[in-house]
């Protein structure tokens, strides 16, 4: 991301760094595949949040090592979902989405007076739960085809065979200094895991209609096969 230009969130390397509201990512005891995620605006902030999730088992010394302290963008949260095809050196962009987690989810449904309440019982979690397809204006379509452009160029220029088909880079929209622009905190180097992504309009702008990652995949299969260019999509 950073060789490729793409705007990413402040990391920091210490807890004794932190000035800002800071979110850390350290993985799960229990469910090592999920991240026991927390918020942080200090040093003394921080250390009574870890302190509270090591007595109650959440996390451990082990994963809290390797946890990343990174920068909370406040913006409007998306999944920039990709495909690249490299039969026809073109980026399509298949769909559009936002995590749907747990607790938090719930916790926001509620009014002001009773997350008031629960706050001094608990701490929202934000465990992974699905996704809800959202779309994006136009004006930023633009700028999602300009990171996904770049990334995809970064990414050949770093490996011969560059990326090769679907992927996603996922952040936020922020709008701090006066417009809008993206920042990336994520990427994911697979099939995204939202099968909402067909009912978003974007796969039909290029297809005549909606089209699911599996059907891409599909149909870039047969493409290869039919123009006996197997070799360049598989590795």
């Amino acid at each position: 991301l950073k060789q490729a230009g793409i705007r990413i969130p402040k990391i920091f390397n210490n807890p004794s760094e932190i000035d800002s509201l800071v979110i850390v990512k350290a993985n799960e005891s229990i469910r090592g595949y999920e991240r026991a995620f927390f918020f942080a605006s200090s040093p003394e902030q921080y250390q009574l949040r870890v302190d509270e999730l090591l007595q109650n088992g959440t996390i451990t010394e082990a994963s809290l090592k390797i946890a990343v302290i990174e920068e909370f963008i406040l913006g409007a949260q998306v999944n920039l979902n990709f495909f690249y095809s490299p039969l026809s050196d073109q980026l399509e962009l298949m769909g559009t989405d936002m995590r749907r987690q747990t607790s938090l989810d719930g916790f926001l449904r509620l009014p002001a007076d009773a997350q008031s309440e629960i706050l001094k019982l608990q701490q929202p979690k934000l465990i992974e739960t699905g996704h809800v397809a959202v779309t994006m204006k136009e004006s930023l379509l633009e700028k999602a085809f300009e990171l996904g452009e770049n990334f995809v160029k970064t990414s050949k220029e770093m490996h011969p065979e560059g990326i090769i088909g679907a992927f996603a880079l996922q952040g936020a929209v922020d709008a701090g200094k006066g417009h809008e622009d993206f920042v990336i905190f994520d990427v994911s180097m697979r099939i995204p895991g939202s099968p909402g992504t067909p009912f978003t309009p974007y796969s039909s702008y290029l297809h005549g209609s909606s089209m699911s990652f599996g059907q891409r995949i599909g149909l870039e299969l047969k493409r290869a096969v039919e123009s006996n260019r197997l070799n360049e999509i598989v590795t």
